[in-house]
């Protein structure tokens, strides 16, 4: 058990990063509630990606871990969860599921929202996208950054604009870690809640498609991801998928001696 932002999770370290132990309708409560203070939380969404950049940079699985809440979204966080004593019933999607739960939420708290990520032709699909799937949804802020490092300058009306439109919650869709980076570096910038929803942009933007729920139950759903993009993705999951499967099998035999000694 451990004390998160004032909440108290069950939350187990798989190969060093934090995942906590929640279902997508508390998670979907927690946030909104999260953005009616005015303090600025970071939230991730762990998948196995995720995980093997926090293994191979102690920095950034530093900052994952000292987030307000890490979300077990992918479907193989959801078995490492189990395996290791707790009873996570299934994972949190962030897209469109968790996305569309927390739409719907925050439009009827009044919660203004803000996307950070993508095109300015992508951003103005999802804005449409996100308002037709919950009309009463206000979306105060949207911004697609250059494909560069902002200048300092750009970086401080970035923020200006998010506090001077109300935003309570941003949604960043600019990829792991830089996403994950970005939410860390401006948490006492910023008094919103800022989540991590990556992919999550794509497909409210129509670039890509729902992956069948036969795919997603099985924790098969990167085969279909990979399918739709091999050049862009087949060296990521090359390399995170087998060091995952084997790092957590060491982490597990591990434990399990430990438990017996």
């Amino acid at each position: 058990m451990s004390d998160v932002a004032g909440q108290r999770f069950q939350s187990r370290h798989v190969l060093g990063m934090r995942v906590d132990c929640i279902e997508a309708s508390p998670a979907v409560s927690l946030v909104v509630s999260w953005c009616q203070a005015k303090r600025g939380r970071t939230i991730c969404a762990a998948n196995v990606h995720m995980v093997i950049e926090a293994w191979d940079d102690a920095a950034f699985q530093g900052l994952v871990n000292s987030s307000d809440l890490v979300l077990p979204d992918g479907q193989p966080l959801v078995w490492a969860l189990r395996l290791l004593g707790l009873r996570q019933r299934r994972r949190v999607r962030m897209a469109p599921d968790f996305v569309d739960k927390l739409m719907a939420a925050a439009a009827d708290a009044g919660v203004v929202v803000g996307l950070y990520g993508g095109t300015d032709e992508a951003l103005d699909t999802i804005g449409s996208n996100l308002t037709a799937r919950t009309p009463a949804l206000k979306i105060g802020f949207a911004y697609a950054p250059p494909f560069r490092p902002l200048t300092k300058d750009e970086d401080h009306r970035v923020v200006a604009d998010i506090r001077s439109a109300g935003v309570k919650l941003l949604l960043l869709g600019i990829g792991c870690p830089k996403q994950e980076r970005w939410m860390a570096e401006h948490a006492d910038d910023l008094d919103c809640v800022m989540i991590g929803v990556g992919a999550a942009f794509d497909l409210f933007a129509g670039r890509t498609r729902e992956a069948p729920a036969w795919t997603r139950d099985i924790g098969l759903e990167w085969v279909y991801r990979l399918s739709l993009e091999p050049r862009r993705l087949w060296r990521r999951y090359a390399n995170a998928n087998p060091r995952f499967v084997a790092l957590l099998g060491l982490q597990l035999l591990r434990e399990r001696r430990a438990g017996r000694s």
